[in-house]
């Protein structure tokens, strides 16, 4: 039975990476073109385009005609099957208003539920062809090398990312970047939350936090840092996976320390899916 779920996994992983570069590139065609596409509101600072819908029926077509039974949740098409043993969540371009105003900070993300576990991440980013990747169990990479999360212990060690969205009340989230840039740090805002939590596992940014993130955005996010052995909390609590939650993501030297400077009321209470406030690599 071991043998026969390690096998299935294996095969998912194989093919969310292949989708994720045909899909990815697809989209880099788009974004070159981008004066084409049709721009719509979704709300305050949140865009889609057809980039958006085409990227993630790409993706969903594949994965059906190889495993048609495996459930989705994506931005764009929403949930398909949520009972499936291996469950499906895209973001087919995090980073949206990135792409349709020309800049780069933006990726394809993939990540793969198995019995409501989060085991497999892809975050594809089809300007600098990184494919950030990870299977529970074996590590974490950026195309064929090795990833390893920051060793910072302190907020001064390095740069932090944030994210932000009008869900959240601005005065709810300006007491952190105070007691952050108090403290020495320094942080930046790239567009992308997929992205920057795959600079978190690479250790190019010491931590993540979004007071408010959507499944989509951070799945793939959780098990690329997980694996690259920092710590995340436990995003799927209470009703995570289906209406979002905060993010918190750090090497496990820095973890304590952001999760204290965002305090309690932001940084959320702890759920049934890990042992404590976090899941650690």
């Amino acid at each position: 039975m071991m043998a026969m779920a390690t096998n299935a996994l294996q095969a998912r992983y194989q093919l969310a990476q292949a989708v994720a570069r045909r899909a990815g590139d697809k989209a880099l065609e788009m974004f070159r073109q981008r004066d084409r596409l049709v721009i719509e509101s979704k709300g305050l600072q949140d865009m889609v385009s057809a980039a958006d819908r085409d990227t993630e029926l790409l993706i969903r077509a594949e994965v059906a005609a190889r495993f048609a039974g495996d459930g989705f949740l994506g931005e764009e098409g929403g949930l398909e099957r949520p009972d499936a043993r291996f469950l499906w969540v895209i973001d087919p371009i995090d980073g949206t208003a990135c792409f349709v105003n020309g800049m780069h900070a933006w990726c394809l993300s993939i990540g793969v539920l198995c019995d409501g576990r989060p085991v497999m991440g892809v975050v594809y980013d089809p300007n600098s062809g990184e494919m950030f990747h990870a299977l529970e169990g074996q590590g974490a990479f950026v195309n064929a090398v090795p990833l390893k999360a920051s060793g910072a212990a302190a907020l001064s060690e390095g740069v932090l990312g944030v994210g932000f969205s009008h869900r959240v009340p601005v005065s709810a989230f300006l007491p952190f970047l105070d007691r952050t840039l108090s403290s020495g740090g320094m942080f930046i805002r790239n567009g992308s939350g997929a992205l920057m939590l795959a600079y978190v596992a690479a250790g190019r940014l010491i931590g993540y936090y979004e007071p408010h993130i959507n499944a989509w955005d951070c799945m793939a996010g959780i098990v690329l840092v997980r694996e690259a052995g920092g710590t995340v909390n436990d995003f799927l609590a209470g009703d995570g996976l289906l209406q979002g939650n905060p993010i918190i993501a750090a090497g496990s030297g820095l973890y304590a320390t952001l999760v204290a400077t965002i305090g309690p009321a932001q940084a959320g209470t702890p759920g049934p899916h890990a042992n404590g406030l976090a899941f650690s690599g």
